[in-house]
């Protein structure tokens, strides 16, 4: 197919700065695309995490203006660098006032009260930037509510800009949850004219809800899995937008993220003690013990141990384990959990792992080495999550053969097969109701699988360990989606007797 411009524009890239999964995405999409032949350019902010000096970066040459309405022009630098391991250019914006923080999006548990001004001038930035750079991107693809000013942009005050002619743009959702909702006096920074403020594009409630007018403006939409395009469309989900998004379903596709599999297999993992594959697992039982001695547990070869990475959130059902993990660990298992979020949670399964020594282990925190070291000696892995756009760690754990326990929502419905004891057949086990009940019942369901059909969950084992959710397959459903952007474009300028 024709070969793409496409300027990717994201608040947070691996490994650069990440909170969530949309880094994972934003670090790794790009490379698929460019070995299909596409010209893709990054665009980021410069945070205080980012080393310059570490990752090599360039000073470009002459300062970006970036018109912020009333607040007049903002200056601010540029810095050129690469994805490691590519030849893919991802650039950064750098200014002082807004991105010379320690953290991303807040402090304390507080978001920053100016991210409306960081995150429009962000994305005015990376339209100035195409222009300095004089790169005509065919699609902007442009991730969650920080960006989602761009097609608004877009279709307003660089309208009739020559340099943007025939250009589309595509929003991805990565979590609805978060939809960058501000006073409304921010039109004014934004500077694309009040009429835009109406309940139909930017308006919520008398104030501004900036991943609302994305979706408006966008010309498709993206959720990183093909359930969570369903959900999104109705009012458990919807986060109040499910009207809105249902409206433009015409423009509204799931595609489910891919795995990076030179950062995430137990073939090859630097961070774990002991190598193992699908055909030779001795390296597993090794990865366990090990596991089991960091986290000062009994090293018990013959019980099952069940791991947890995430955020302490509600999101992630963390409401629905405190509600029934004493009544878990009556069980014969033991437990692992990495995370940090609510304080709450925090404290609550600090006082659990302090109550049951030997059979439950937290760190409240995050871990890089220690997630995968999670990863390969567990033997489940539960994700109860509320809702889940996608998900990687139930993939991840696929792969390291830690058979999943997961609610049926998004992502986690779209990836893990249900146990069939008829014919052992399946990838893990799934519940759907989020009810404190219904996890208890099925980590108990799969707790008998170990003990009672073994021969069964060694075949769940084996089926998940086949299985891999490749980059590649994740780029060409987005190359297609770009295609139609760019043809539906091209036939509109056409008609409008644009050039």
């Amino acid at each position: 197919m024709e070969k793409l411009n496409i300027l990717l524009a994201a608040s947070e890239v691996v490994p650069f700065a990440k909170s969530g999964g949309l880094a994972d995405v934003a670090g790794t999409l790009p490379k698929a695309l460019h070995q299909l032949g596409h010209d893709i350019r990054v665009v980021m902010p410069r945070y205080y995490v980012v080393d310059k000096e570490k990752f090599g970066l360039r000073l470009l040459e002459g300062e970006l203006g970036v018109p912020m309405g009333p607040m007049g022009e903002i200056w601010c630098a540029v810095y050129e660098g690469v994805l490691p391991d590519s030849k893919v250019p991802i650039y950064f914006i750098e200014h002082e006032g807004y991105f010379g923080r320690k953290e991303l999006y807040g402090q304390d548990g507080e978001s920053f009260t100016d991210n409306d001004n960081r995150f429009i001038f962000f994305s005015k930035a990376v339209m100035q930037l195409a222009k300095k750079l004089r790169f005509r991107p065919d699609v902007i693809h442009v991730n969650d509510w920080h960006t989602a000013s761009i097609p608004v942009l877009l279709n307003s005050v660089y309208a009739h800009d020559p340099d943007f002619a025939g250009t589309g743009s595509l929003l991805t959702i990565h979590n609805l949850e978060h939809q960058g909702k501000f006073y409304k006096g921010a039109m004014d920074v934004l500077d694309v004219g009040w009429e835009y403020f109406t309940h139909d594009q930017l308006e919520e409630f008398d104030g501004i809800n900036l991943l609302k007018g994305g979706i408006v403006h966008a010309d498709a939409v993206t959720t990183v899995s093909k359930k969570y395009a369903d959900e999104i469309k109705t009012p458990g989900f919807g986060w109040g937008l499910d009207l809105i998004i249902d409206f433009h379903a015409h423009k509204l596709y799931g595609i489910l993220n891919g795995v990076d599999y030179d950062e995430w297999s137990p073939e090859a993992d630097r961070f774990i003690p002991s190598l193992y594959s699908l055909h030779d697992l001795k390296g597993k039982a090794e990865c366990k013990a090990d596991l089991q001695k960091t986290f000062n547990l009994p090293e018990r070869i013959e019980v099952p141990l069940i791991g947890l990475v995430g955020r302490l959130a509600e999101q992630k059902g963390i409401g629905l384990l405190a509600a029934t993990i004493r009544d878990l660990l009556e069980l014969d298992i033991q437990m692992v959990m990495l995370g940090t979020g609510e304080k709450w949670a925090e404290f609550f399964f600090s006082d659990v792992a302090a109550e049951y020594p030997e059979k439950f282990g937290l760190y409240a925190g995050y871990r890089n080495d220690l997630a995968h070291r999670i990863e390969a000696g567990s033997d489940f892995f539960l994700m109860p999550s509320l809702f889940e756009p996608c998900g990687l760690n139930q993939i991840y754990s696929l792969c390291y053969g830690s058979v999943p326990i997961v609610r049926a929502t998004g992502g986690l419905d779209d990836t893990i097969e249900n146990y069939d004891a008829a014919g052992a057949s399946g990838t893990g086990f799934k519940f759907d109701f989020a009810t404190p009940e219904a996890l208890r019942n099925t980590v108990q369901w799969a707790v008998d699988t170990w003990y009672h059909h073994r021969e069964d969950f060694d075949q769940l084992r084996r089926n998940g360990m086949e299985i891999r959710f490749d980059w590649q397959v994740a780029a060409r459903a987005y190359e297609e989606v770009y295609k139609r952007i760019h043809e539906d474009r091209q036939m509109t300028s056409l008609l409008a007797g644009k050039p």
